[in-house]
């Protein structure tokens, strides 16, 4: 990772760690599960060639950024908390945004709490999800996906690191970031750990040195920062209610592949055809779907993403 530097900043009580790289207006990128600013390697590497700095924290929770112990310490605004002061201590009162999986729900989070500090967003794999204010997210996964959705067996505390503790660290890696499975994420009901190991051969945009870096950083934090956030959904539905019904006003450009589980499984592709993004989202002006193309799309599709994120921002 030629020229990238890495610092640590105290933002919002906790220290995070930040990797950086160029000058010039700040483009930030957040991070998915489970990930590490390392997610984004060859998105620093591009952007910060053509004049921009590009800025990638471990989001709290995750690799040398503290980890606070509490499950309530990881809500959308404990999350648009750290980012934000992130962004003051950049100096600077906007940045463009790039975001991805849990990241991009951050992303949309910033982008309602506070679009005076985005200039644009790019959004990869989740779309806006506008708060419905019928139900609780959780019991909507329940009815939908019942008991063994993903989502609803990372509730309990300590339940699903115990399930991780039975198989290596770095297999649980490649299941997550090559499976192109199109239907929604449902765990065996013997445990995760039950998962026989993967011995296929890795995809030609993952290597052996980046499985092994996410693997030893996960092999010394754990996975419990991460899965934190899944167990706030209800609480951040919760913290919302003042949001129910609010557009973003923030320009937005959304990337997503036809074999991501989140446009195959939850309604994503008719939200979007249908025109009720656009309505969520008014000032949405592109949204692309690239072809054969999963979940992990800023890895799988890198160079494509880059130029779609570069064309993007330089409009503003």
């Amino acid at each position: 990772m030629e020229g990238i530097e890495h610092r640590t900043v105290k933002v919002n009580g906790i220290n995070m760690h930040v990797a950086e790289k160029g000058e010039g207006p700040v483009v930030l990128f957040l991070h998915g599960f489970p990930e590490l600013w390392y997610s984004w390697r060859h998105q620093i590497q591009y952007i910060s060639s053509q004049g921009y700095h590009a800025v990638a924290p471990d989001l709290r929770g995750y690799g040398e950024t503290d980890a606070p112990s509490s499950i309530n310490s990881y809500t959308c605004f404990h999350l648009v908390g750290d980012i934000i002061a992130l962004i003051d201590s950049l100096g600077v009162e906007q940045v463009y945004l790039v975001a991805h999986d849990w990241g991009a729900t951050l992303g949309w989070y910033l982008c309602l709490f506070r679009p005076d500090r985005i200039k644009a967003y790019v959004s990869l794999s989740v779309p806006y999800l506008p708060r419905n204010p019928k139900f609780k997210p959780l019991d909507g996964m329940h009815a939908l996906f019942g008991e063994d959705f993903y989502i609803c067996r990372f509730q309990e505390p300590g339940k699903i690191e115990a399930e991780f503790a039975k198989i290596e660290t770095e297999n649980i890696i490649k299941n997550f970031l090559t499976n192109r499975r199109s239907g929604p994420p449902i765990l065996p009901k013997e445990g995760f750990g039950s998962i026989p190991k993967d011995t296929t051969p890795l995809p030609s945009w993952l290597t052996q040195e980046d499985v092994d870096y996410y693997a030893s950083i996960f092999n010394k934090t754990g996975f419990t920062g991460g899965l934190n956030y899944y167990r706030n959904v209800n609480l951040n539905w919760e913290l919302t209610a003042p949001w129910t019904d609010a557009q973003i006003k923030v320009p937005v450009k959304f990337i997503t592949g036809d074999l991501d589980m989140v446009y195959t499984s939850f309604g994503t592709k008719k939200y979007i055809e249908s025109g009720a993004f656009k309505k969520d989202v008014p000032f949405l002006e592109e949204v692309v779907i690239q072809e054969g193309v999963a979940h992990f799309n800023n890895q799988e599709a890198a160079k494509e993403v880059n130029k779609h994120i570069h064309d993007f921002i330089t409009k503003f």
